[in-house]
């Protein structure tokens, strides 16, 4: 019989292969199988389902397999720990491919979005720049716990840090005015770096058209836009908004029992870079109410007045989720709020014009 369902389980240099046909009996077991031997295996069988575990590499091997007419699902590694057979294999590279090829036939499995070798790329931009983010971040946070060694305490801001640091160099020790002089230094080198990023992401963002609509809604900016584009694609694995906030662990978590709704804390599941990228735009649109009065402006400032700061966060986050999913799924189809309102004014003054007496 042919076989209709592989898991693999992936590795460095050895993975291990398990195929089931449509009864559900295996008819390819094989523990170990070669890197340089895994393509040719996959191509020579006929086009069947595939599966396997969201990691590194999975990107790219489930690219090659869709060349062959195959049809590829990756999946959480959490998602596949309930059906390996514990009881009577144990955890081994064979059981978990085993584990995956039961666990993508499941008819409610939530898989992971296959990304192609550009949104791959995005992404690299992104990545990048945050380690040296982080970096800088921890570099700072050295240079202040070495002076307060002696005795020179500074505010926590890094721009009143690299200030005020000046006129104490003089008063460290030898070896000590030396390290920090060059850590200064390499902090100033970080800097550059992340801001030859950030133009590279925003011309990135500004040259892709679903993007630039992207950037239309508040708190959207080049490095949200392209972060969601890079990491959902137009968003067809997700079969409405709500789902994609889930994704990100913007919606509350449910603990209800006995027709009794309990709604908790946000979950903070899925992607932490994406949602903290929405949290801060939707703080930045929170500071820059002012006196606006347009429809998103006015629902926004009363939810703050009724809910507080961060839940209110938090809410803006969670709807500019569910706008930029309508956006990548719709595109051209899809408007927002504000065009249909002047799209509505328009309407009406036209309508005016026609009842108005000759």
């Amino acid at each position: 019989m042919a076989i209709i369902t592989v898991g693999i389980d992936l590795a460095k240099n050895v993975f291990a292969v398990h195929g089931v046909n449509d009864s559900g009996k295996a008819e390819l077991v094989k523990p170990k199988v070669p890197r340089e031997q895994l393509l040719d295996l996959i191509a020579k069988l006929p086009p069947c389902l595939i599966g396997m575990e969201a990691c590194s590499g999975a990107h790219h091997w489930a690219r090659l397999f869709q060349q062959h007419g195959h049809t590829v699902r990756l999946i959480a590694p959490k998602f596949v720990t309930p059906y390996r057979l514990s009881g009577k294999r144990g955890k081994n590279d064979a059981a978990d491919a085993a584990a995956i090829c039961e666990a993508i036939t499941r008819p409610h499995m939530r898989f992971v979005p296959i990304k192609d070798e550009h949104q791959q790329a995005i992404l690299c931009l992104h990545r990048t720049r945050q380690g040296f983010v982080e970096e800088r971040t921890a570099l700072y946070n050295r240079i202040r716990g070495l002076i307060s060694e002696f005795g020179i305490v500074l505010p926590l801001k890094v721009e009143r840090l690299k200030r005020e640091i000046g006129p104490h160099l003089e008063d460290l020790p030898g070896w000590a005015n030396r390290c920090i002089g060059d850590m200064l230094a390499h902090a100033h080198r970080l800097d550059e770096r992340i801001g030859e990023y950030d133009a590279a992401i925003q011309e990135a963002a500004r040259q892709d058209e679903r993007s630039r609509r992207l950037m239309a809604l508040p708190g959207i900016g080049p490095t949200t836009a392209s972060a969601l584009l890079a990491s959902i694609g137009i968003g067809h694995d997700f079969a409405n908004g709500r789902q994609l906030t889930a994704w990100l662990g913007l919606t509350p978590g449910q603990y209800s029992s006995g027709g009794k709704t309990r709604l908790g804390r946000i979950t903070k599941a899925g992607d932490a870079y994406l949602r903290s990228l929405l949290v801060m735009g939707a703080s930045a649109v929170l500071s820059g109410l002012g006196d606006k009065q347009d429809r998103f402006s006015r629902w926004a400032r009363n939810l703050q007045e009724r809910r507080g700061y961060w839940k209110a966060v938090v809410a803006i986050a969670a709807k500019n989720a569910r706008l930029c999913w309508a956006i990548l799924k719709y595109g051209e189809d899809f408007k927002l709020y504000a065009e249909r309102e002047e799209g509505k004014e328009q309407k009406e003054c036209v309508l005016a014009e026609r009842t108005q007496p000759a």
